[in-house]
């Protein structure tokens, strides 16, 4: 969409639906297509009154804005507007079925919104004076409690921000184990081809130098290649279970002992505790640390909903050489907020700090809401049923998609499918394209790596039959029109605000910054 001196010019001047005249706003019903804010906006003039100021000089000195801004000048309603109709167009978890692999994008309960939002957890201020705030401590130490008690772990560190910072707070606490023993020489971090791509990253980023372990034909780490690898210079292995391709790690016990009479320690990437919350115990299948995604596994709110909050569980081998701050309640009910580092105190051992406060006060509030309205039943529940709608996905398609390990027995809380058997030509993106037409979300595309054209797809505990039939359905008729050559795929997808983009050169060329064109280059 264009403004020029006449009005409104319609983005498509010809129609798409089956010959349906072109509106002349471009928008389609309710599909309201919007221009940018800079195109509907004019930097010469404002969409607010104010008087004239009376404030002699400025306290600004040399820092004073030499130039105007440049922001478009838009009333409150076209401001409201703008961002109402751009929200329209995205997807969303409350709108349906969010497919996306090694994600889990499912519903987030209201009533931990609610409780959220109660008075001393929404406006909690993290300088307060730990008197003041002895409610919100008391839900970090409960959460922690309870996060110990799921894993059958040692400790846990509640301050990390996200996943990959809860990767990076494992890693640290294994180094500054190593060192404590003596054993900084050990700079080599194993990581399965079947573990998350953020786990090479991490380990990198800490200094340690990554080597790959192979899997096997039916997706899961090869224990006699890892075995063979292991040596003095081995400071741990990363695993993730379930692994990235939706399976269970079966010699994750076997690994583990192998490892530490290597002299080395075992993180877990527990980004898919959800398949398992309830019925295993990472502690005691021999892992040192692991962190936990409170958006996967614990509902809270994802992405751009956030912010995150990765808090890691630690075995007693590493618990001592955990981050600072944590919680410590005394016998008098009394709760402290550990954040000092000072003589005489039973943490020497700390590796420091990962952030400067506690945590994400926010999601500890959701997440514990969520562990103690489900109990313990009902968390087990969570894992059986995410699953069971797994499996569904998986034998519903295996037909007519390619599914590469369907044969390695029953997949965990993902399905995993790859593009081999479409028509020349056709791939992975062709189907996901396709899906947005069918408004619904695309699957993971691409990863793991381990499969070519892989199509991750995990339904989470949270969809119904009929919403995951509805899902299957038209991932079936998309897949057909794959396999019979349909060409109209190639541009798909056809309904939404924009055609297929070329990404490529969006990544490689992006236009980060707004530049007035001229009003006929504006038209084109």
């Amino acid at each position: 969409m264009t403004i020029n001196q006449s009005g409104w010019k319609p983005t498509a001047p010809e129609a798409k639906d089956g010959g349906a005249p072109a509106t002349f706003t471009g928008n389609r019903a309710l599909m309201l297509e919007e221009a940018l804010i800079f195109e509907i906006g004019d930097d010469k003039t404002t969409g607010v009154d104010f008087p004239a100021g009376d404030v002699a000089g400025s306290r600004l000195g040399d820092l004073t804005r030499k130039a105007p801004i440049g922001l478009p000048g838009l009333s409150e309603p076209e401001t409201i507007r703008h961002y109402t109709r751009l929200s329209r167009q995205n997807y969303a978890i409350d709108l349906g079925l969010f497919p996306l692999g090694s994600c889990t994008m499912k519903h987030n309960p209201r009533l931990n919104e609610k409780m959220a939002r109660l008075p001393g957890f929404a406006d909690v201020h993290p300088l307060q004076p730990v008197d003041t705030v002895q409610g919100a401590l008391g839900v970090i130490n409960e959460l922690a409690f309870w996060l110990i008690e799921l894993t059958g772990m040692e400790g846990v560190a509640m301050s990390p921000k996200a996943g990959a910072h809860g990767e990076l707070c494992g890693i640290l606490c294994i180094k500054a184990a190593l060192e404590k023993r003596g054993e900084g020489h050990r700079k080599v971090v194993l990581v399965p081809e079947s573990a998350h791509g953020t786990n090479p990253a991490t380990a990198a980023f800490a200094g340690f130098t990554v080597e790959d372990i192979p899997a096997t034909a039916d997706g899961r780490v090869d224990l006699a290649a890892l075995e063979a690898r292991l040596g003095p210079d081995v400071a741990a292995v990363m695993i993730t279970n379930p692994n990235t391709c939706g399976l269970f790690e079966r010699d994750l016990k076997k690994i583990s002992d192998a490892v530490h009479a290597a002299g080395g320690y075992v993180y877990c990437d527990g980004a898919n505790f959800n398949a398992i919350v309830g019925r295993v115990r990472p502690g005691d299948l021999g892992v040192d640390a692991m962190h936990i995604n409170l958006h996967k596994t614990f509902s809270t709110p994802h992405g751009g909903g956030g912010p995150g909050s990765g808090p890691v569980v630690l075995s007693k081998a590493l618990a001592p050489f955990g981050p600072l701050p944590f919680t410590a309640r005394h016998a008098d009910g009394h709760i402290q907020l550990v954040e000092e580092e000072t003589a005489g105190d039973d943490h020497p051992d700390t590796f420091g700090r990962m952030t400067a406060f506690h945590g994400q006060m926010g999601m500890f509030t959701r997440a514990l809401t969520y562990i103690l309205s489900h109990g313990a039943d009902g968390l087990r529940q969570v894992a059986e049923d995410a699953v069971l709608n797994a499996n569904y996905i998986l034998r519903s398609l295996e037909d007519t998609l390619d599914a590469p390990f369907a044969g390695s027995g029953p997949c965990m809380h993902e399905a995993i499918f790859s593009d081999a058997g479409l028509a020349e030509g056709f791939s992975t993106i062709d189907i996901a394209k396709a899906l947005i037409d069918e408004g619904f979300h695309p699957m993971t595309m691409y990863f793991p790596l381990v499969v070519h054209g892989a199509m991750l797809v995990e339904p989470t505990e949270t969809e119904s039959k009929a919403g995951i039939d509805q899902f299957v359905g038209a991932l079936r008729s998309v897949a057909e029109r794959a396999k019979a050559g349909d060409q109209s795929l190639k541009t798909a997808p056809h309904f939404a605000p924009r055609a297929r983009l070329d990404e490529t050169l969006a990544a490689r060329k992006p236009v980060l910054v707004w530049k007035e064109r001229p009003l006929a280059q504006a038209a084109e």
